[in-house]
């Protein structure tokens, strides 16, 4: 018979194994020189420059040319095993100066009404992922779109990398980068969870026996002092190609770096948002700023949200048919 204490020892040894082979996978990073990898990153990555916060009456100006628009997108799923489950999607633009006023937009997929319903039951997990992602850039550019007719603001800052939008919503996408280009709107992206690999891939090529298998975020992590960026060189920034000019900066007192983007024809005002991004994020965040943080919260789709959306407005026996699993009910 296998107890609670058995399986705790168990686990024990499991996360110290865990943790023994991720030191030993990276400990060519975690073994780098901080002032060395510094001195590596202004030399082949870009510029450490350090960030002042906005004053007041710099601000002030901001709200007196149309505020700020944070851009933020959820997504939740009732239901069970596949197919009888149902996405919901929910994208927010919210105006920092005509805050009664928010902007909503929604959508829903379940695979039982997929485009490929000959094939109903062999849809698989990747095409599923790629119509969530799709659905929901669609949705944040929406709402961006219409914020950016409606509020006319000084810029927009959306929740993650501006180059998701190309890849899963194109054709709307180029619409809001003309719209704001066309009225002089900012178009800024602020990532939280950077995926790229720009510093990693340098060392590899300029120092051949380096395998560094790491992305910028574990590499950063408390290689920046509170309130400096990284003004990443367009040779180095694998978005400059799709349009965007980039930062990495730290932005909070926290360890952990957050990324920037910028559209390429706005790149003059880069160390600019920088520093708006800076100066709205509080120091004892994880490094988002907090108006961002106020539209994630109020755009966020909770279980108990759904749950009542389905009970309410779709027929109980259709409900329990399809969308609640053997779990929910032992629940």
């Amino acid at each position: 018979m296998i107890t609670i204490y058995t399986i705790h020892n168990e686990l024990k040894e499991k996360i110290s194994n865990l943790n023994n082979l991720i030191q030993d996978k990276y400990k060519e990073v975690l073994s780098l020189d901080k002032n060395i990898l510094r001195e590596f990153i202004k030399e082949h990555v870009g510029s450490i420059k350090s960030m002042k916060k906005l004053e007041n009456n710099h601000l002030a100006l901001y709200e007196a040319k149309g505020g700020i628009v944070g851009v933020d997108g959820s997504t939740n799923r009732m239901g069970g095993a596949y197919p009888h489950f149902v996405d919901v999607f929910q994208g927010l633009a919210k105006s920092t100066i005509i805050k009664d006023k928010p902007i909503f937009k929604s959508d829903i997929y379940t695979p039982l009404f997929s485009e490929r319903e000959e094939n109903i039951l062999e849809e698989d997990e990747k095409i599923i992922a790629d119509k969530r992602n799709k659905l929901l850039a669609s949705i944040e550019v929406e709402v961006a779109l219409e914020a950016a007719k409606r509020f006319k603001p000084y810029a927009i800052l959306m929740d993650g990398s501006l180059i998701r939008y190309n890849i899963d919503s194109y054709d709307l996408w180029v619409e809001l980068r003309e719209e704001c280009e066309r009225q002089g709107i900012l178009l800024v992206g602020v990532i939280k969870d950077i995926k790229t690999s720009i510093i990693g891939d340098k060392l590899g090529e300029v120092y051949s026996k380096m395998n560094i298998n790491a992305y910028d975020r574990e590499l950063l992590f408390g290689q920046l002092e509170y309130g400096e960026m990284i003004i990443i060189d367009d040779e180095a920034n694998k978005k400059k190609e799709a349009g965007y000019s980039s930062v990495f900066m730290r932005s909070s007192l926290a360890p952990t770096v957050i990324g920037m983007d910028i559209i390429d024809s706005q790149k003059d005002y880069l160390e600019e948002m920088g520093r708006l991004v800076f100066t709205l994020t509080p120091e004892n965040s994880r490094g988002v700023p907090l108006w961002l943080d106020i539209v994630d919260k109020e755009v966020k789709i909770s279980d108990a949200m759904i749950k009542g959306l389905m009970e309410r407005y779709m027929d109980r026996d259709l409900y329990e048919r399809f969308f609640i699993s053997e779990r929910a009910k032992r629940n």
